[in-house]
């Protein structure tokens, strides 16, 4: 909750209030039951009290890293950025 509330801050001052309202998790790590619950009640309290605070956990997001993942990999645009092996090494 720190960090992403730390994060939050650090960004312009006209999106903070569109960041608080759409924090999605994902990953293996925020399977923990309740975790959703967790997050949104300890963002409120280090956020500003106007702010409306939602906390959004699908149910895929066990794999959520992956699916973005693949999808980034597939656009034309992020292929022109790939490196072989040999040029990496």
């Amino acid at each position: 909750h720190e960090t992403t509330y730390n994060s939050i801050m650090k960004c312009d001052v006209d999106i903070r209030k569109d960041l608080y309202g759409n924090i999605v998790l994902s990953g293996g790590s925020t399977m923990f039951p309740g975790i959703a619950d967790r997050m949104s009640k300890e963002i409120t309290a280090l956020a500003p009290s106007s702010m409306k605070i939602k906390v959004v956990a699908p149910p895929e997001r066990k794999y959520s890293v992956w699916i973005g993942g693949s999808i980034l990999a597939s656009l034309s645009t992020f292929q022109q950025m790939w490196i072989a092996k040999a040029e990496y090494e």
